[in-house]
């Protein structure tokens, strides 16, 4: 495994994405037990584009215009979905990581990995990116990806919650009051929303 491959996941983890964004939402809104559920769960929805990249399906979505415009589809309208969730959730914020329940972090990790999932721009982007720092073939090839994602996935996971544990910081040194909850809860949406949109947008 090269330097460069390093330094490149690097860059790429640390880019405000889709996850980065959820990472910090989770983090300001819940504190750090939910963060590293958030974390958790985009760090999950990598493995289905990195099968996919590796067994050529990435392939097929990239060729095939309809699967790509359906698993776009079905994220924005999930995107939507939870904007519209987090608008109705009307329940005070809890300052406290320690009072989030088990089942509101695993939801909270389900959503994150299903952001992923539902993005098609990540199986291209894996399809793109890990073919460049392969440099064995065949079988060897494939365990070489393997390798590479798997080391993808934990700096992914690092650095997550890494940006969550800097939200909850905030959290729990800003935020408190009503009124600060209630823009928090709305600012969240908002980053459904524009998720939803971004990805509406995409093209392959």
């Amino acid at each position: 495994m090269s330097l460069e491959y390093l330094l490149t996941t690097l860059v790429v983890v640390l880019a405000p994405g889709g996850g980065v964004l959820y990472t910090l939402s989770i983090g300001l809104a819940h504190g750090a037990r939910a963060s590293v559920a958030a974390a958790t769960g985009c760090t999950l929805g990598i493995i289905p584009s990195l099968i996919a990249s590796i067994t050529g399906l990435a392939a097929v979505l990239h060729t095939s215009a309809l699967a790509f415009q359906v698993i776009k589809v079905l994220g924005v309208l999930y995107l939507l979905y939870m904007a519209w969730r987090t608008l109705r959730d009307s329940g005070t914020l809890s300052v406290e990581a320690s009072s989030e329940p088990r089942a509101s972090l695993l939801r909270i990790a389900t959503t994150g990995t299903l952001i992923n999932v539902l993005n098609p721009k990540l199986s291209l982007f894996f399809l793109a990116f890990l073919p460049q720092f392969v440099v064995t073939n065949g079988v060897a090839a494939m365990f070489d990806m393997l390798t590479l994602g798997g080391v993808f996935m934990l700096v992914t996971w690092v650095i997550f919650i890494g940006y969550g544990a800097g939200a909850a910081w905030l959290r729990r040194h800003v935020i408190g009051r009503p009124s600060v909850q209630t823009w928090m809860r709305r600012s969240i949406a908002g980053v459904f929303v524009m998720l939803g949109a971004r990805l509406a947008v995409s093209e392959r």
